[in-house]
């Protein structure tokens, strides 16, 4: 029995998902993205560290960029042995340009536009914008996705609380 793809709003519309979340207590699919260089990056890369993986629809956007912006300064409290990547359809240079403008530093930032790995693997590929939900995943040091959290309406910002306490957790 597979389970259904989610469905999203954007403004109260209903958008579907490809796919399905992975659940808590499975292995983290991998996933090839590109990060702000053009090089390829596999996200069982980061084996070893604790992983907040935060999709977002674009950081041109004002509540991709609050969240990503909260996330890089929370990434100061948590330590080395968190790794906090936000991962979104934008091109890899629009990625690099927003980051530099924001003073992004502890945030990695990854871009899914190629192929869309990440969001058809982790089911949050919104296929009829082809954009990602927002989405957070908090990911075990040995690769175990350990939190899930899809933010129902794509224009509110995920409840960081649960998140942070996750994190938290496998310090």
């Amino acid at each position: 029995m597979t389970a259904s793809a989610p469905t999203i709003t954007l403004k109260g519309n209903p958008l579907p998902l490809a796919g399905a979340l992975p659940q808590v207590g499975q292995n983290a699919p991998n996933a090839e993205l590109v990060n702000n260089d053009l090089a390829p990056v596999q996200l069982e890369s980061f084996r070893g560290k604790v992983l907040v993986l935060s999709s977002v629809p674009s950081l041109d956007t004002p509540i991709c960029d609050m969240e990503t912006r909260r996330f890089n300064q929370e990434a100061e409290k948590l330590g080395e042995r968190v790794q906090i990547i936000t991962i979104s359809m934008d091109l890899p240079f629009a990625q690099k340009r927003w980051c530099g403008a924001a003073g992004i530093e502890r945030v990695l930032t990854l871009s899914d536009y190629r192929a869309a790995d990440f969001g058809t693997k982790y089911g949050v590929l919104i296929p009829a914008i082809r954009l990602l939900a927002r989405a957070v995943f908090v990911v075990d040091a040995a690769g175990v996705i350990r939190y899930v959290q899809l933010v129902p309406e794509v224009g509110q910002e995920p409840e960081y609380g649960p998140i942070l306490q996750a994190v938290k957790a496998l310090l």
